[in-house]
């Protein structure tokens, strides 16, 4: 469970650097970096291992 939410965190990461600079800042991909940065945080405050 704990590398799915990692895994999910990067992809929405990524999705947003390419939505970023493909398509000039779409309000959803901004979306989508907030809730990975809010998982990755979640991961860090339990104090669970990121990699």
């Amino acid at each position: 469970m704990g590398n799915l939410l990692y895994f999910i965190a990067v992809i929405l990461i990524i999705l947003w650097a390419i939505g970023f600079f493909a398509y000039n800042a779409i309000w959803i991909i901004h979306i989508l970096l907030v809730i990975a940065i809010v998982a990755v945080l979640l991961r860090i405050i339990q104090g669970k291992k990121i990699l």
